[in-house]
């Protein structure tokens, strides 16, 4: 039962305020309280459906802009009191409030084995096409393993558009660049032929890398995208670079699946550190 409220909540939550949506406006008279709802609604409707229509990579934690908004939606239908329109602004509300703080954000994340400066171990995982892969058969100067919720998670998309249109600069710098998550194949392969690139884009089979080193997310998958393929299990976004001997000098393991570093983080973290062992 692990985040299975999460999972149905984090589907259901826009389409309730869809529903708010089109029910206000068909029967709206437009008062205070009316234009309220219109505004709170709208407003997480808007956001949700531009995380896929302009997916970003990261955002605010607050998401203020939006934020205030729905904080007007409520201000107005308590300025202008009606009791069942303020109940569902306020809910609204709350929801809003669920998803910055409770949906948005994972439990401290202290891993043991993913310290700078500790040895991370090699790792077997499949590409697009199930063939097997060993990251013990990649020697370059630095590799970065960046494991990502999947396909279906926009901000995820985002981020390896991002570092895709990095790709130069990494190999300037000799590096190794696994893209990890734990979704079904067929979508990794689409993204390999999406991307002519020479990165690793590789499937980690039944999340076993990742309950190992501890990025695993069970029923991390929002309820419903199940229909088109994905697993329930997804991987935490986590970011580890290593130099040629494996060593870890940089992780990131946000708390935030909206907060994640930029590309250029990346390149200034390995431009330091060969800059302080030469």
């Amino acid at each position: 039962m692990k985040n299975i409220l999460k999972s149905i909540f984090i589907s259901s939550f826009p389409v309730i305020a869809l529903v708010v949506f089109v029910k206000t406006i068909i029967n709206a008279n437009f008062y205070l309280n009316d234009i309220g709802l219109l505004i709170s609604s709208l407003a997480i409707i808007v956001f949700f459906s531009m995380l896929f229509l302009k997916p970003v990579a990261r955002t605010s934690r607050t998401l203020t802009f939006y934020s205030a908004l729905i904080v007007i939606g409520v201000a107005a239908n308590v300025f202008n009191f009606e009791q069942k329109n303020t109940l569902i602004a306020v809910g609204l509300a709350l929801g809003w409030l669920a998803y910055l703080t409770w949906y948005s954000t994972f439990k401290k994340r202290e891993i043991n084995t993913l310290k700078v400066g500790s040895i991370l171990p090699y790792f077997n995982f499949e590409n697009g096409k199930k063939e097997q892969i060993s990251t013990k058969n990649f020697t370059r100067d630095f590799s970065i393993y960046l494991f990502y919720r999947g396909n279906w998670c926009p901000l995820c998309m985002a981020q390896i558009k991002e570092v895709v249109q990095q790709y130069k600069e990494l190999e300037k710098r000799n590096v190794n660049l696994f893209l990890v998550s734990s979704q079904p194949h067929k979508f990794t392969q689409n993204l390999t032929l999406k991307y002519k690139v020479p990165f690793q884009f590789l499937v980690d089979v039944n999340n076993t890398v990742a309950k190992q080193i501890g990025v695993y997310h069970k029923n991390g998958l929002p309820t419903g995208f199940q229909v088109l393929g994905y697993d329930s299990d997804v991987v935490l976004p986590t970011v580890i670079i290593t130099d040629k001997n494996n060593k870890i000098i940089f992780v990131d393991l946000t708390d935030n699946y909206r907060v994640r570093p930029e590309p250029e983080t990346f390149l200034k973290i390995i431009d330091t550190y060969k800059a302080s062992i030469n």
